[in-house]
């Protein structure tokens, strides 16, 4: 029989999907579920976008250029400008999604064997990506007792070895909420100078940040024009998780020639939906205005009732959509599959994510997970009181 590669067998699987056969089972039972695992928001795409896609009058689906449209670049470079960050068209790749950003950028980086410093838990296909790249992912451990601030810059200065190409993270981030404050930023970019690395931002949740903070992006730190690579997707940020559209900005030409060459072997990203994320910059303010409030308003009734329950701890987020949570379990891979398939509150039950797929180390996280506020506050409630009421019967 013959054998799949080292690499397939090693690349792991999703923790946020790998439940989804026990939720479609409990859904044919007639449980009704409460998706708490996935960052899919039940935000109403822009109007202007889907519009875009009805009105199209093409009569020919045709390739577009391997880096993108050179119009939706520039717009893209012109709403980077409202976000005091300074970027032109030729500084941009427009990808399938912010994941094969990651890909592009992972492969003109890095050879095989090369290591990557990023903290966690992290956005699980972090550890994929790596898997097909052939890198390795070395690990800083943030915790919860700090909210899941940046670890000391010293942790991560003696990780750095010979095989150290870049630093990653994203911020705000996936799966904590974690936004890095400025001066966390301003201390990875003297380590990425002084060790001459890259400093790779996945700053898909940018639009997302609450409290009367502001977002510091690393394309804003001066002397970094080299060193740093944005991932970038218009996913989250307006609720089009399936146009697939992202992209990969850096001021470093070589990098991006190096990347177009991984650009062009793909052919293209989607037309059609370049169209639609072209349109959805036109997005009026007032949108993430409504959406921020929505979130902010979710996030705080999340984390009162997660409060609310004995043995519960969780890190309040300040940006994105998500939040870490420790229960008083040892093991919520199990918890999880037990929620899908062996309790219910009046036939409803709760799909989580369990976190130690956010880790790369070994054994952390194993009673952690990290739930995407994402539904509506009612729901959310109703969701996190079937959770107090399975830690009341739940045995490890």
């Amino acid at each position: 029989m013959p054998k799949i590669s080292k690499k397939g067998h090693h690349m792991p699987s999703s923790p946020i999907r790998k439940l989804v056969p026990y939720a479609e089972q409990a859904t044919k039972e007639g449980k009704t579920v409460y998706y708490l695992n996935i960052g899919q928001p039940d935000i109403k795409t822009p109007q202007v976008a889907l519009d875009a896609i009805t009105n199209t009058t093409l009569d020919i689906l045709a390739y577009s250029r391997s880096e993108g449209s050179e119009t939706y670049r520039q717009k893209i470079a012109d709403y980077y400008a409202k976000n005091d960050i300074s970027v032109n068209h030729d500084d941009i790749i427009v990808t399938t999604g912010g994941s094969e950003a990651l890909l592009f950028a992972f492969g003109s980086i890095m050879d095989v064997d090369d290591e990557i410093i990023i903290p966690e838990p992290f956005y699980a296909n972090y550890n994929g990506f790596s898997a097909s790249s052939g890198v390795k992912v070395v690990p800083v451990v943030s915790k919860i007792e700090d909210n899941f601030a940046l670890p000391p810059i010293e942790d991560f200065e003696t990780l750095i070895s010979s095989k150290t190409k870049a630093i990653l993270i994203c911020n705000p981030g996936n799966p904590t909420g974690y936004l890095y404050s400025k001066d966390e930023i301003k201390k990875l970019a003297a380590l990425v100078k002084k060790h001459d690395l890259f400093l790779i931002a996945d700053e898909v949740y940018r639009e997302f940040v609450y409290d009367g903070v502001s977002h510091y992006s690393i394309l804003q730190e001066h002397g970094l024009q080299e060193h740093a690579i944005v991932i970038d997707s218009v996913s989250k940020r307006y609720s089009m998780c399936g146009a697939r559209i992202g992209y990969l900005v850096s001021k470093n030409k070589t990098l991006i020639a190096t990347a177009l060459k991984f650009a062009q072997a793909r052919l293209s990203p989607p037309t059609l939906a370049q169209i639609a994320s072209e349109a959805a910059l036109d997005t009026p303010d007032s949108y993430f205005k409504e959406v921020n409030e929505e979130y902010v308003n979710r996030r705080n009734t999340l984390i009162r009732e997660l409060e609310k329950i004995e043995g519960v701890k969780v890190a309040k987020p300040n940006g994105a959509f998500y939040c870490i949570a420790q229960l008083p379990i040892k093991n919520s891979d199990k918890f999880a599959q037990w929620l899908l398939e062996h309790f219910s509150v009046d036939n409803e039950t709760v799909m989580v994510a369990p976190a130690a797929g956010f880790y790369s180390s070994p054994n952390i996280g194993l009673n952690q997970i990290r739930i995407a506020y994402v539904l509506k506050e009612e729901r959310l409630i109703k969701a996190v009181n079937i959770i107090a009421e399975a830690l009341k019967t739940y045995k490890d």
